[in-house]
């Protein structure tokens, strides 16, 4: 191509090839409709797996395969907390054995704990 037929155009947004000659993928529309009553097309291919959920291109809101299965739940995890993260590292009889130490120190006073000053104006 010479430079003058180059000239003006934009080459990045515009593309010059046709779709004449080439054969698509088999598609399928598949039919989907959300909970506000939205019902639309969506074009897959033919061997695509389909999914059973998609967004609503009206609303945003998650939209259902017309006469398809609903989505399978997951199984989620149950919130572990502390206690069940301590239980996994520690038996009940070495959590037991660590209070009891524990409380020895504290109760013999070998561990300073700091008043605070405003602590030691209420006792007084």
């Amino acid at each position: 191509m010479s430079e003058r037929a180059l000239r003006g155009t934009r080459l990045v947004v515009t593309s010059y090839e046709t779709d004449r000659g080439i054969d698509l993928a088999p598609r399928q529309a598949v039919e989907y409709a959300c909970e506000k009553g939205h019902r639309f097309e969506m074009p897959f291919s033919v061997e695509a797996e389909i999914p059973p959920e998609w967004e609503c291109k009206v609303c945003g809101s998650q939209a259902l395969l017309v006469d398809g299965d609903g989505p399978e739940e997951k199984k989620g995890k149950p919130a572990r907390t502390h206690w069940d993260m301590l239980m996994e590292r520690r038996t009940r009889e070495e959590l037991e054995e660590v209070l009891a130490e524990r409380l020895a120190v504290l109760r013999s006073g070998a561990m300073n704990i700091a008043v605070h000053p405003r602590d030691s104006r209420k006792s007084a």
